[in-house]
């Protein structure tokens, strides 16, 4: 039996890329779209698919669909809301959370069953379990810094993906991030902090995300690279994430990491 997708965003970038990706799989259906009441006219036009502004009134309809959302933070927080409120299940990647966002994102998982990565990329998490194991054995010698190449458009900045691994290095160095991140350097700043992690932002073009760690110690350097080629990248994680899911129960704010482990 298919497993039923309703996609919030559904007008955007993204929604529309998780839309083609869902109409792919067969074992996947399309059971409904969220939008804006701005894009509601425009995106209802020839779609045979049940589209509305409000994500309640198609979780009563399709009670055990996956709700699909990447948006932006506080509306993928009420998505959550409604997703808890009704027993549902959520798949998130949206980026930009903050701490307290966080926070209120694991309240929503108790319950309901809420699955959060802030990049749906495999490879991607698998260097956010491999990062830390290189940064141990590499040892207190190797300063670490973190680069990120996006799209113009991208609103928050440094990237969540960014964010997360920066959050793994530290970890792995027993620092606590927010103390150790550097996000600007300009002018007469002296020398490097030995606890610190530079985090640097590019932005430009229609880059759809790359991000490099570097490994800086004595005599030599080692960078490790992600690019993602592709929005499609990010869908088939999602995906990926709904199958997944659709078995779990509510109790944990689930990522990623639970999937590859």
């Amino acid at each position: 039996m298919s497993i039923n997708v309703i996609i919030t965003g559904a007008g955007g970038r993204m929604g529309k890329t998780l839309q083609a990706i869902v109409r792919e799989n067969a074992d996947l259906n399309l059971a409904g779209l969220i939008v804006q009441d701005c894009e509601l006219a425009e995106c209802s036009r020839g779609c045979e698919v049940p589209i509305g502004c409000d994500l309640k009134e198609m979780l009563t309809k399709f009670p055990d669909a996956v709700v699909v959302d990447f948006t932006a933070p506080e509306a993928s927080l009420g998505f959550a809301a409604i997703v808890a409120e009704m027993g549902a299940k959520h798949v998130i990647g949206t980026t930009g959370l903050n701490d307290e966002q966080r926070a209120r994102l694991a309240g929503y998982a108790e319950k309901g069953t809420i699955f959060w990565s802030p990049n749906m990329s495999i490879g991607v998490n698998v260097l956010l379990r491999i990062l830390p194991e290189l940064t141990k054995a590499l040892g207190p010698d190797y300063d670490v810094e973190v680069m990120e190449i996006h799209h113009k458009k991208k609103k928050d900045s440094p990237s969540g993906t960014a964010v997360r691994l920066g959050e793994a290095l530290a970890e792995a160095k027993g620092w606590d991030y927010n103390d150790a991140a550097c996000y600007h350097r300009e002018g007469i700043i002296g020398e490097r902090p030995k606890e610190e992690i530079g985090m640097q932002t590019l932005r430009g073009g229609d880059v759809v995300g790359v991000h490099t760690v570097y490994f800086m110690g004595p005599g030599e350097r080692i960078e490790v690279t992600h690019q993602a080629h592709s929005r499609e990248n990010f869908a088939n994680g999602a995906m990926r994430a709904v199958r997944w899911v659709s078995a779990q129960k509510p109790g944990k704010l689930y990522s990623m990491l639970d999937i590859i482990k």
